[in-house]
């Protein structure tokens, strides 16, 4: 089968395509066909050697696909299923394998492509909506890249939760984007802060998701009111250079945290919840997926340039 290799760390042009073996599932492993891999932000860390990873690495966690072998001991899904997973690994190959209790069932009437948009990017957008920050009805939110596939998500389901969102992006694009997930107001970053305390009367907001992080985050915290929480959860400008703590009292008692997905999936029934209210959503109408394009396989050195050039209107897809 044809993988995607990082031989070492570096530029997306480390990218190499390579002829490996099909691994084989054992114990509770499936087998499965690669539709679409999703490619996410902390590929790119791997890959440049920002976060740690044994090289020549494949990167990949995230995929839909169907089915072709299991385990001896699986028992959520067999063959033919289609499945859903942000938690395998080596997906950026036309064939992976993981553990049965990492992946759930698409359910019919969902298109496999629209399935490959939710396992990472909207488990990310349902914790931060749901559990990081439960948000109200009476909240005012504050979302970085409004117009990405997290921030599209996470606005219709702060809107469905009836809470009021103020969004940030980089263009006009975007901005129109951005509105039409549902946002109330779309600020540019150069003046979010200000702008963000002129419509909130003063108060500021009741919190800030923040995945763009070392150039926004100062000024995240300025926009909270007192008590209120600032969620970072990415890093796409940078990473945030350590902070003195004694400053979220001097702010107003501000509580910062950074979640990650693997500590909100923490067991199968926290798996299936989140996945199933996003195909529920799905399926009712509720919640619209932002597919922005696919990319081919062989092609994930574009994928990532297109990533790290926060180009991004939406999910970006690998497709073999």
């Amino acid at each position: 089968m044809t993988a995607v290799v990082a031989p070492s760390s570096g530029g997306p042009e480390v990218f190499e395509e390579r002829t490996v073996p099909v691994p084989e599932p054992s114990g509770t492993q499936l087998l499965v066909r690669t539709k679409a891999t999703g490619v996410n932000f902390i590929e790119t860390y791997q890959r440049s050697g920002v976060y740690d990873v044994p090289y020549p690495f494949v990167p990949g966690s995230e995929a839909v696909g169907v089915v072709v072998a299991a385990g001896p001991g699986a028992v959520n899904a067999a063959v033919g299923d289609r499945i859903a997973t942000s938690q395998a690994a080596a997906t950026y190959a036309q064939y992976f394998v993981v553990d049965d209790d990492k992946a759930v069932r698409i359910p019919e009437g969902i298109d496999p492509v629209d399935a490959a948009c939710v396992p990472l990017q909207g488990v990310t957008a349902h914790y931060l909506v749901r559990s990081t920050y439960p948000v109200s009805a009476s909240d005012t939110v504050l979302f970085h890249a409004g117009a990405g596939g997290v921030g599209g998500l996470a606005i219709q389901m702060i809107k469905n939760l009836g809470a009021r969102v103020i969004a940030t992006v980089s263009s006009d694009e975007k901005e129109r984007i951005a509105l039409g997930h549902g946002a109330d107001h779309v600020l540019r970053y150069e003046d979010f802060a200000d702008r963000t305390r002129e419509l909130t009367d003063g108060r500021g907001v009741d919190v800030v998701y923040d995945s763009v992080g070392k150039t926004t985050f100062e000024d995240s915290l300025t926009t909270l009111k007192p008590r209120g929480m600032a969620v970072l959860f990415g890093g796409a400008s940078g990473q945030v250079p350590p902070f003195d703590l004694q400053r979220l009292n001097s702010m107003g008692s501000l509580y910062v945290t950074r979640p990650s997905t693997g500590a909100y999936l923490r067991d199968r029934r926290e798996l299936e919840w989140r996945m199933g209210e996003l195909f529920d959503d799905i399926l009712a109408g509720r919640l619209k997926i932002s597919h922005d394009q696919s990319f081919p396989l062989t092609d994930a050195a574009g994928a990532h340039e297109y990533l790290e050039a926060r180009k991004t209107r939406g999910k970006v897809l690998l497709e073999p």
